[in-house]
């Protein structure tokens, strides 16, 4: 039987699919921490490779229900996502773990930098350095922003909202939150009005 290079990496993924444990998740997280620059969205897809394609825990539906909980919520979103991956799998143990890897390899980092900038001047080098990551982190933001659309935006209505929401966002100046609440508001009458729609037909 031959395989073509997608159907043989799916094979290899799912053979390497096993239950969450608290030490495989903190490690997971870890590495997202750890090797994830831009952070918040730009995080989203490598929390995604992890948690849904290498290790399974979770499906991609699953994983968008994920996001838009931790979207919607008050926080940072990867670490609201990491409190809700973590407490699905493994209840608050998981939640403890998950947030501690997520957040562990940033605040070593973090603190190590603002030690070091505060004690001296930066350096042109580094100075130069960070001109050079800036742009860098708008294109992961933007890839992460495709990303999650590719999934989100899955019929008129969806692409109709995100649309809108963009353009008051734009224009208006609206607070995130407002816009959110209104989302929701738009997706329930939406999801009624259709109920309405199948019962009557």
């Amino acid at each position: 039987m031959c395989y073509n290079g997608h159907v043989f990496r799916r094979v290899i993924v799912l053979e390497d699919r096993i239950p969450p444990t608290l030490t495989t998740l903190f490690w997971s997280f870890f590495k997202v921490g750890a090797f994830t620059f831009g952070g918040g969205l730009a995080m989203l897809p490598v929390i995604e490779r992890e948690i849904v394609t290498r290790r399974g825990w979770q499906s991609e539906q699953e994983f968008v229900d994920v996001l838009a909980v931790a979207q919607s919520s008050p926080g940072a979103i990867a670490i609201n996502t990491a409190i809700f991956t973590g407490y699905k799998l493994l209840g608050l143990p998981g939640v403890a773990v998950a947030t501690i890897g997520a957040v562990l390899p940033s605040f070593v980092i973090i603190t190590i930098l603002a030690a070091t900038f505060t004690a001296t001047t930066p350096s042109p080098v580094i100075l130069e350095f960070f001109m050079g990551v800036r742009p860098a982190v708008v294109s992961l933001i933007l890839a992460a922003a495709i990303t999650v659309g590719k999934k989100v935006l899955v019929n008129a209505f969806s692409k109709r909202l995100a649309l809108s929401a963009l353009a008051i966002s734009l224009y208006f100046n609206w607070h995130p939150a407002i816009l959110i609440a209104g989302a929701a508001l738009f997706g329930y009458l939406y999801q009624q009005i259709n109920r309405s729609s199948g019962a009557s037909s």
